[in-house]
């Protein structure tokens, strides 16, 4: 289609991609299809869209529209051309207060017309749990809903007027009266009035099909609403108006504890009276941690409004005493209501995978019944499941009817796919049986829209044939959807990937050794396109840098399922493709935790870069950065630190080092240490200590064996000393017998391999971890070892996971991951009774990538609380992570991550307030960027107890 390509970059001002990237990034939403594009435009403005429209209409190209990718029925997908609206078409045009309107464009996503009308107490009602990236332009496409939606409806009932592009291109502003009707709509209307008016379920979640009975002359003959839903089968949105509702000023949440689903939904439409904004239900065998819950099973959550705090808990109150529940919890701190909110908004990701790790997948995500049918419909739900020895988690909208659910379906192999369309069939009868609607929120897409004549009749479907041909006669916009469409077990987005197990380095022990398992991880929910970081939310700082896709966890997840499917990603490992999209991950693990599904793209990385590189040259920085521990142990060894940091000290000789070695020439080189700690520290301790000897190997224990040992990391061995000194004084003060770990004091080094796990150097870096292991050999044989206190989070981290996952076979590498704890760690579990000393000042900073990810930082926290430090870290990425920062080409990103959060954090601070960075990098990008002193925690309190002891 070259032809068609040359006049769209002719025409178009916006992007043309007709690159493998550009295609391999929009082959999947977030549902079970996968479909390849010719290409992708991402256009500017209406003018764009029509001239894509012309182009394709001559060259019989059809046309998809795309907002954030979040659909679960395959609307989202195309052959042809690619609408991309994100990039452009994303802006909110106008909001008036008085009329509680807003004139928005397709890409905008909801939570940013969310931010522009607080301010003035207002909102837009619906709200998906994808708020955070889902556009207006597709959540009018599918009439999505949310929570909220049993107090201000579907995106339907919110929107007042549409700007629609035809497939022929003509411009029309529908709206009520027959505003903006094509022509022959009318018609059409009027001569089926009676089908209209009982041919479609009256339920308040009923987003099946077209809504055609919304032209009714009763109901206004509004054609905005009636186009609402038609998953851009019917015309291409530029620019709608949407009514805002005020926003309650206070806010409650009753949890409401119930034995089992069941029950919860059988109570669910009885609250309703009291005028709740939202009823939310979930089960235990969704929600993982239960202990902040009232008693039950499953639970109701049932948000309440007021013009106070004192009228919203009123509400909730009167809910909870109404209900006859198990038990319930009231819950006014916003804090905790954002917390509870998090896992209902983080279901649609996590319930991919059952409690006990099997894959679980869209397809049946949204069917909703009358809400007074809710518990039979559940109950006849269940019993079909087990019918087919499948499983599932039913969650969702139990206020409107609505549950949405993620089952186990086999769809590898064609029994299991069988299986699937079999199931599929039965429940929609089932759904019909009670009342319902096929789709209550995402849609019908190619998931559903083959079983609609047994929801609407055959009759009812020819009517929506009839009426897309209406708007699109040449069949030109998103073909396959809502009519005629493409059987639901086709088009499969797993079918291409290979059946055998990858040959691959790490465990990948969540997806049973699988790397094509762990790819499918992501299911496109897209929490990584979130644009703002909220609270100490790490992913993905890349994407939020670029604002591209290809830098996105998802974007990085479906290259890489595209390049294990060889069809439009070849290459295999060596695919330059996907080696330029990982580029730019920080491999801050950021994922590994706010995925809901735990999609963890440093592993992938690191797994990639090893096979795009082996028996082939590298980039200079992964011999300089990836093999730092082993050069700054040449330089202790050969005692020349002074000759290093003088050399650094030259300018000319600074830029020929940095240019050699990859290093990006904005960076300064870290100072090395004169006298590394270990050095320094192991002549008080040979004073101090006894030798013992073991299978020859030299140990040294104190008098009563210690308590725990110091992990000499190569940042604090080499590069910040201070760290390690400030440690020992610290753990020391508190009672512990602290030691460097035994084979340090044999003048045996051991090291984690993070520098080489983050170069993807697997090889180099087994082979360090298992010559630690040997030398560590009898402190990991015996029982009752010692613990590991490790002061640099990436080092601990590579410690509890990449040591494991690398070598899954060696049992010592579990046993010491099992003994690593961080610095707040050791000090609460070691020494619990210990206070250590008021520091009393604010504290800003920001809690390491790889802590949030891995480690987790409530001990921290708890330490921070004990010694008077108040304030909250920030979240995000530092930018500099490691190697990343200092490479040659990711300046700019690594200095937009750290403008993200970190350095105006720091700006704002108070005079006397602590800057803490436990991290290396943390420190060097906040020496290098703000010109400032980040400190370890262990520094804050040594230097406490000195001032103390004066």
């Amino acid at each position: 289609m070259l032809d068609l390509q040359t006049e769209l970059t002719r025409t178009v001002r916006g992007e043309v991609g007709f690159d493998v990237t550009s295609r391999a990034l929009t082959t999947m939403d977030a549902s079970n299809y996968r479909r390849v594009p010719l290409g992708v435009v991402a256009p500017r403005d209406a003018d764009d869209v029509a001239a894509v429209l012309a182009a394709c209409r001559a060259h019989g190209v059809p046309v998809v529209a795309r907002g954030g990718g979040t659909s679960i029925a395959g609307q989202a997908t195309g052959t042809g051309i690619v609408l991309d609206f994100t990039r452009h078409m994303n802006a909110v045009l106008s909001l008036d207060p008085a009329t509680r309107t807003a004139v928005v464009q397709p890409g905008l996503v909801l939570d940013r017309l969310q931010q522009a009308a607080a301010p003035h107490g207002l909102r837009f009602g619906p709200d998906p749990s994808t708020h955070s990236r889902c556009t207006l332009g597709g959540m009018i496409g599918n009439n999505s809903c949310g929570s909220h939606s049993v107090a201000w409806g579907t995106t339907a009932d919110n929107v007042s007027e549409l700007s629609v592009l035809t497939a022929r291109g003509d411009l029309l502003r529908p709206g009520r009266d027959w505003a903006g009707a094509p022509t022959g709509l009318r018609p059409l209307v009027e001569g089926e009035l009676a089908r209209l008016r009982t041919g479609f379920p009256d339920l308040p979640r009923r987003i099946s099909g077209y809504a055609l009975d919304a032209l009714l002359p009763e109901k206004g003959a509004d054609v905005a609403r009636s186009f609402c839903g038609s998953e851009g089968t019917l015309g291409i949105l530029t620019e709608a108006v949407v009514r805002l509702v005020e926003a309650p000023r206070a806010r409650a949440l009753a949890v409401l504890g119930y034995a089992d689903e069941s029950a919860a939904a059988d109570a669910a439409a009885g609250l309703l009276a009291h005028g709740p904004l939202t009823v939310e239900g979930m089960a235990a065998d969704l929600v993982r941690f239960t202990a902040d819950l009232p008693r039950g099973t499953a639970w109701l959550f049932v948000e309440t409004g007021g013009d106070t705090a004192a009228e919203a808990h009123a509400r909730a109150g009167t809910i909870a005493r109404a209900a006859d529940v198990l038990d319930s919890l009231v819950v006014t701190d916003p804090a905790a209501q954002r917390a509870l909110w998090r896992v209902r908004e983080d279901a649609s990701g996590t319930a991919t995978r059952m409690p006990d790790g099997t894959e679980a997948w869209p397809g049946w995500e949204d069917c909703a019944v009358p809400p007074a049918r809710l518990g039979a419909y559940l109950r006849d739900f269940r019993a079909l499941l087990g019918s087919y020895d499948l499983h599932g988690t039913p969650y969702g909208h139990f206020g409107d009817g609505c549950i949405h659910v993620r089952i186990d379906f086999d769809l590898l192999t064609e029994p299991g796919v069988a299986r699937f369309r079999g199931f599929s069939e039965d429940l929609a009868d089932l759904v019909v049986a009670h009342g319902g609607s096929l789709s209550g929120e995402h849609g019908d897409g190619q998931a559903r829209a083959e079983l609609l004549p047994r929801m609407y009749g055959a009759e009812t479907v020819a009517l929506f044939e009839r009426a897309k041909a209406v708007w699109d006669p040449d069949g030109l916009l998103n073909p396959g959807m809502l009519v005629r469409p493409a059987p639901l077990d086709t088009n499969l987005r797993f079918s291409v990937l290979p059946r055998e197990p990858v040959d691959v380095v790490f465990g990948y022990p969540s997806d049973g050794g699988d790397f094509s398992a762990a790819v499918r991880r992501c299911v496109g929910v897209a929490k990584c396109r979130t644009t703002e970081v909220s609270g100490s939310s790490v992913m993905c700082p890349s994407f939020r840098a670029t604002g591209e896709e290809a830098h996105s966890t998802r974007g990085r997840a479906r290259l890489l399922h595209e390049m294990l499917a060889g069809e439009l990603v070849g290459g295999g490992w060596r695919s330059t493709e996907v080696r330029d999209a990982l580029d730019l991950c920080l491999s801050c693990k950021g994922c590994r935790t706010d995925c809901p599904v735990g999609v963890d793209m440093a592993t992938y990385k690191a797994e990639f870069l090893h096979h795009h590189y082996e028996g082939r040259r590298r980039p200079a920085s992964h011999y300089t950065m990836g093999w730092l521990p082993r050069w700054l142990r040449l330089v202790a060894r050969t005692r020349t630190a002074w000759l290093v940091n003088s050399l650094a000290s030259v300018g000319v000789l600074a830029r020929l080092a940095k240019r050699l070695g990859g290093i990006a020439g904005e960076r300064e080189i870290p100072r090395v240490a004169a006298v590394p700690f270990t050095r320094a520290w192991r002549r008080k301790v040979m004073a101090e200590s006894r030798r013992n000897t073991h299978d020859g190997v030299e140990y040294t224990e104190t008098p009563t064996g210690g308590q725990a040992y110091l992990w000499p990391d190569t940042f604090t061995e080499h590069l910040s000393p201070s760290v390690g000194h400030a440690a020992v004084r610290v753990l020391e003060a508190a009672g512990l017998g602290v030691l460097p770990v035994p084979p340090v004091m044999a003048g045996k080094p051991v090291c984690c391999g993070l520098t080489y796990v983050s170069t993807g150097q697997l090889d180099r870096a087994r082979a360090v971890m298992r010559t630690t292991l040997d030398r560590m050999g009898v402190l990991l044989d015996r029982e009752g070892a010692p613990p590991v206190v490790v002061l640099e989070p990436s080092c601990a981290a590579a410690l509890r996971t990449d040591l494991p996952e690398l070598l899954p076979d060696d049992p010592r590498a579990a046993r010491l991951a099992a003994l690593v704890l961080t610095f707040a760690e050791a000090l609460e579990r070691l020494a619990p009774d210990w206070t250590p000393p008021r520091v009393d000042r604010p504290a800003v900073g920001q809690t390491h990538c790889h802590q949030h990810a891995v480690l987790g930082d409530t001990p921290d926290r708890r330490l921070r609380a004990a010694a008077g430090l108040t304030g909250e870290l920030s979240g995000g990425c530092c930018g500099l992570a490691g190697n990343f920062g200092f490479e040659r080409g990711h300046y700019e990103v690594s200095a937009a991550c750290a403008e993200e959060q970190l350095l105006p954090a720091v700006r704002q601070a108070p005079d006397d307030a602590v800057l803490l960075a436990d991290g290396f990098s943390c420190r060097t990008q906040l020496e290098q960027l703000a010109g400032v002193q980040g400190r370890h925690l262990a520094e804050v309190l040594a230097e406490a107890l000195e001032a103390d002891a004066k």
